[in-house]
């Protein structure tokens, strides 16, 4: 078992992988945007060159829907979220974003390829094979790896890590239950913005907690990542309660509540934030075009909503409310499963009254395996 445990490739992580849409460094915050809307993808990957040097071209960083979110809610952007669309995407790229991102090489072993991940790549680069040849690095096409599918591998192999794997969250030194991002449900939403930019860089969340620090739900950088850019508007006015209910509808949102939602912006002075509504939701067809079918007229109403599925999360029926949580006695591997079936990176730790203890983040659980592995395989 052993050796058949060192003989895993990253290549055997990247089965079924689509290739990551790439832009780049060139490019405006607007048309990447329309990246993500257009690709469905979580991610888009910033590259840059030497313009006479193809050869050259390295990966910038990783943009995703949140990243977009958090920069128009900005101070300096929340007024006048159009003219923030015209910006370069390199406003976007922090100092450590392209350290974030790792190219490797498909036949690296999968536990070199953890050490990465451990050392703070969120990505995983890897050059797609094809039936006639290895893509070149150089050449942009690429799936990526995250540490959410190093998990799902170890899990799959969770009998090599026996006894490890029945032992709680807590004999493990597994819950953090200090500095937690959290903020009041009665907190404006806005005021959450750092939590929310954090948490995206942790790979966690912000939990939402009465006064009392009971947990009634969260504000997931995984779930925002399926929502369209409309939900700044929300993000600009509504609290912390209201927004994650908003969340919860950012797909198809029910009139009353866009019109509520409008409503409040108005009184604000927001009114470019009223206008980057409308622009999601106005219609891509002409109004000469006759239709007997009034699905087709529902359709036609929010195509940019609609256009993007929402988080795995969202399609799933999962709301913002039901955060995923287990107890500090829960086993490691009964974590894991909550984590990976609703391809989250953390799960929330809560005594039986849902007051919140802590939370498990996937890359210490990554942690735990690593070191296993070189005391057993006597690997550093």
């Amino acid at each position: 078992m052993a050796v058949s445990f060192l003989s895993h490739e990253l290549s055997d992580l990247c089965i079924g992988k689509p290739a990551l849409k790439s832009l780049p460094i060139s490019a405006s915050v607007g048309e990447a945007l329309f990246a993500l809307r257009q690709s469905g993808q979580t991610y888009v990957s910033v590259w840059t060159s030497d313009s006479s040097k193809t050869e050259t071209k390295s990966c910038a960083g990783k943009l995703c829907m949140v990243d977009i979110l958090c920069y128009l809610c900005a101070k300096d952007n929340i007024s006048s979220p159009a003219a923030a669309l015209k910006n370069p995407v390199s406003v976007l790229l922090s100092k450590e974003a392209a350290a974030l991102v790792r190219c490797v090489e498909s036949h690296s072993r999968v536990i070199d390829a953890l050490d990465l991940i451990l050392e703070g790549a969120h990505i995983l680069l890897v050059p797609i094979r094809s039936r006639k040849k290895l893509q070149p690095h150089h050449s942009g096409i690429f799936c990526w790896l995250t540490p959410e599918d190093f998990a799902r591998f170890f899990f799959n192999s969770i009998s090599v890590f026996s006894p490890i794997a029945a032992c709680s969250v807590t004999q493990l030194g597994l819950v953090r239950s200090t500095d937690i991002l959290a903020v009041h449900h009665h907190d404006p939403a806005l005021s959450a913005l750092p939590l929310i930019h954090r948490a995206l860089a942790e790979q966690t969340s912000v939990a939402v907690v009465t006064d009392d620090r009971k947990l009634i739900g969260e504000i997931s950088p995984s779930t925002l990542t399926g929502c369209d850019e409309s939900l700044a508007a929300a993000l600009a006015v509504l609290s912390a309660g209201d927004f994650m209910a908003y969340i919860d509808w950012c797909t198809s949102p029910p009139d009353a509540a866009v019109r509520a939602l409008k409503s409040l912006l108005k009184k604000k002075g927001m009114q470019e934030m009223v206008e980057l509504m409308d622009v999601v939701s106005r219609p891509v067809f002409s109004s000469s075009t006759s239709s007997s079918s009034d699905e087709e007229g529902e359709i036609r109403k929010r195509p940019g909503r609609l256009r993007r599925l929402g988080s795995y999360s969202s399609r799933m029926g999962r709301r913002s409310e039901e955060a995923i949580v287990c107890h500090p006695g829960s086993s490691l591997v009964a974590v894991m499963m909550q984590a990976l079936a609703h391809r989250v990176g953390y799960v929330w730790v809560v005594e039986e009254d849902y007051g919140l203890v802590g939370i498990v983040v996937l890359r210490d659980i990554l942690k735990v395996f690593r070191d296993q592995f070189a005391e057993q395989f006597l690997l550093c």
